[in-house]
């Protein structure tokens, strides 16, 4: 027969390792949903990161070889260069600017152009061509951030 006290030694351990595995377990379940979580932040992260460089390649300056030189895709505004020297984007968005009649925002471009406005990521590349437009002599940005059109 066995020692009473022998078995109630190993009954206090089996409590005692019945109470580790269960710290265990939720420990565990803390450690897979934080692993899981920083698998979704990565690909939130390479997917923002895509965004970040197709919006940066959509601000930079385009330029094009023409007889060897290097040409602007959108042209400085110059007496006898017409709307028509702009590629079709940026003819909507001047349409757009000018059919106002007053001042606007990138917002109310991008509403007027069918952009998902609720989206920040959305108009940054479309505010990089109201830049360039501004740049080029097309508009001009006042100091409220608002956009008209040159006269």
């Amino acid at each position: 027969m066995v020692d009473p006290e022998t078995l109630e030694r190993i009954a206090a351990r089996r409590a005692e390792l019945d109470g580790l595995e269960e710290q265990l377990v939720k420990q565990l379940e803390v450690v897979r949903a934080e692993r899981d979580e920083l698998a979704v932040a990565i690909r939130v992260l390479e997917r923002m990161s895509e965004q970040i460089t197709e919006e940066r390649a959509a601000a930079a300056p385009v330029s094009a070889q023409v007889g060897g030189r290097a040409v602007w895709m959108i042209p400085d505004r110059e007496p006898g260069v017409e709307e028509t020297a702009l590629p079709p984007e940026y003819q909507r968005i001047l349409a757009v600017v000018s059919k106002a009649g007053e001042p606007v925002s990138v917002r109310q471009v991008g509403e007027e152009l069918g952009l998902e406005v609720t989206v920040k990521g959305k108009l940054e590349p479309l505010r990089g061509k109201l830049r360039k437009l501004d740049d080029r002599g097309w508009l001009r940005k006042r100091p409220d951030g608002k956009f008209t059109v040159r006269l």
